[in-house]
């Protein structure tokens, strides 16, 4: 990033919008360039509503007063004449006024010919349609492993902790990736106050912050599962396939030839395991599971909040990678944003936009997991070839996956089961979920509890016959899933895919 910033600056680009919540760490790379790697060197200014203008490096509490306004500043910016960098803080609330956005302009039109620049400084982006053709955008990256090794060796030089091997440093890094510099610094002090030493076995310290900050965020949850794949019965072709792949992002797999992989879509009746074979993957891959809360991306307070939140949350999961970024019910999130509709002013859309162009670019590790419910409410654009590496279907569970459940969902809550009849269980739940048959059980454990006995096989046939599973109250909904699946996805249960290469 600093070397794209030195040769826009070099390049005389009279406006460049830098989008960062690292306001210290961004100035003190923009001084640098400007200091030691241009010729001519340029003065460095800072502008913000509350000090007007100031020269970088000057006390913090100085204010001129004069130049407190954003149109005042700017007018002072054009009547300097030796070479500058300007940077305009938190401007994005004034840029859209009349009087501002023409200062601006004015101000570019000024530049032609002078080695002055103007960086707008803002943690969200936010250009008018005056100002597109004149800006160019750049994101002020995460700290990356060297940057943390900076802040990681200065902190246990200031403590005089003992030296960290390699192997320590190394993971005590990795678990910082994805944190401001500022963050970084908290959780390592942190993890020498908890225990008076910094060595590899506070990488959970570490860790531990870094899910709290990424939660803080509101759009980000960093998911931990307990359950493994196992506790997932049935849908052998999907854990096979998830297996298969269990150490692709390794370096092995690079080196073998392998791309990384881009993400899978499951499509399914609910409750029948989509969300938690996402979470258990995460612990098959041994990648962090964050779950990408569609919901909290839009927010109407303010124009371009939205795409900014969203910008926000996937350069997160960028700087953490390998992990996995987890969109449940995609089809909610993305329902008719492909359509026309401007009811919310095109917010949609271009979110929409984004999250595509992001999937078909990104050179990250972040494997996108998605599931959905109803097909027809996703738009074309997700479903076409190469934006997935697979479209998976999850259909009602077959007579042996029914069985398979019965036995996992027992066995948690009794050592024996012997007294069961899973054939007959499987029989008697035709057209039921997992999750409807979970809560059969769940139904009969109660019935028994409150006549103090222990539940039996008749309990639970009992709460099976009391239940009305979706598969019949939303039967036309559940039939044309299944005839779109047949020949758009892949089955997720064994014998149906070995049925349908058969039929091949």
């Amino acid at each position: 990033m600093n070397q794209e910033l030195k040769i826009l600056i070099q390049a005389q680009y009279p406006l460049i919008y830098l989008v960062t919540s690292e306001e210290e760490r961004a100035e003190q790379a923009i001084s640098t360039i400007a200091q030691s790697e241009l010729k001519p060197q340029r003065r460095v200014f800072v502008w913000t509503v509350t000090h007007g203008i100031v020269e970088y490096g000057q006390p913090r509490n100085v204010t001129q007063h004069n130049t407190v306004s954003p149109e005042a500043a700017i007018e002072w910016i054009i009547r300097q004449k030796e070479p500058s960098i300007f940077i305009l803080k938190d401007l994005h609330p004034f840029i859209d006024a009349p009087a501002t956005n023409r200062s601006l302009r004015d101000a570019i039109a000024s530049f032609k010919g002078t080695h002055k620049n103007i960086i707008l400084m803002s943690p969200m982006q936010q250009v008018p349609i005056e100002l597109e053709k004149e800006v160019v955008v750049i994101d002020f990256t995460l700290p990356d492993m060297a940057e943390l090794n900076k802040v990681l060796t200065q902190h246990v030089d200031q403590n005089r902790g003992r030296r960290l091997t390699t192997e320590a440093r190394e993971k005590l890094l990795r678990a910082a990736l994805g944190l401001t510099k500022d963050e970084a610094e908290k959780v390592y002090r942190k993890a020498q106050v908890t225990t008076g030493r910094l060595t590899e076995d506070e990488v959970d310290i570490v860790l531990s912050e870094k899910k709290q900050l990424i939660r803080r965020n509101g759009i980000l949850e960093y998911i931990e599962e307990d359950e493994t794949i196992d506790a997932v019965g049935g849908l052998e072709e999907l854990k096979r396939w998830l297996k298969q792949r269990s150490n692709a992002f390794t370096e092995r797999a690079r080196e073998y030839g392998l791309p990384q992989p881009k993400g899978m879509l499951i499509l399914g009746v609910p409750g029948c395991g989509k969300s938690l074979i996402a979470k258990t993957t995460s612990r098959l891959w041994g990648l962090p599971l964050l779950r990408l809360d569609m919901g909290r991306v839009y927010d109407g307070s303010m124009v371009g909040r939205s795409e900014a939140n969203l910008r926000n949350a996937l350069k997160t999961a960028e700087s953490i990678s390998p992990a996995i970024l987890f969109i449940d019910e995609l089809d909610k999130s993305f329902a008719g944003s492909g359509g026309s509709s401007d009811s919310d002013g095109g917010t949609s859309s271009r979110i929409f936009g984004s999250f595509l162009t992001w999937m078909q670019d990104k050179k990250s590790p972040v494997f996108v997991m998605a599931t959905a419910n109803r097909v027809e409410r996703l738009p074309g654009e997700f479903l076409r070839k190469g934006r997935f590496d697979e479209i998976f279907f999850v259909d009602l569970p077959t007579p042996e996956e029914r069985q398979d459940i019965f036995n996992i969902h027992l066995t948690k809550r009794r050592e024996d089961i012997s007294r069961f009849d899973l054939e007959q269980l499987a029989k008697m739940s035709d057209g039921f979920s997992g999750a409807e048959i979970e809560q059969a059980i769940v139904a009969a454990m109660y019935e028994a509890f409150a006549q103090d006995r222990e539940f039996t096989q008749l309990d639970i046939i009992a709460a099976l016959k009391a239940t009305l599973p979706l598969s019949r109250t939303m039967q036309e909904q559940v039939t044309a899933l299944r005839d779109w699946a047949r020949q758009r996805a892949r089955p997720a249960a064994s014998s149906v895919a070995e049925y349908q290469r058969m039929e091949f």
